[in-house]
């Protein structure tokens, strides 16, 4: 951690851009090697698609225009969010 603490002081005297510059690059390389294989992410959006979809063919969910949408978002009744 010595290595860390002794990179951030450094990075923390670089001007403003280079500093964004410096997180923008580390933050990306978090995702590196991270990254689920494309058919596996597919798979998982098309079950959640399905569940979705049974949901509201159940009756189990309501759906909202964007208007009323809006309206829940904003407002403070906990229980309509």
């Amino acid at each position: 951690m010595a290595v860390a603490a002794k990179l951030l002081a450094e990075a923390l005297e670089l001007p403003p851009t280079e500093r964004a510059e410096l997180a923008g690059r580390l933050f990306r390389s978090l995702d590196e090697g991270a990254a689920e294989d494309p058919a596996t992410i597919e798979t998982a959006w098309s079950r959640e698609i399905a569940r979705r979809l049974r949901e509201i063919d159940a009756g189990a969910v309501r759906l909202l225009d964007e208007d009323e949408a809006d309206r829940v978002l904003i407002s403070d009744e906990p229980d309509r969010r």
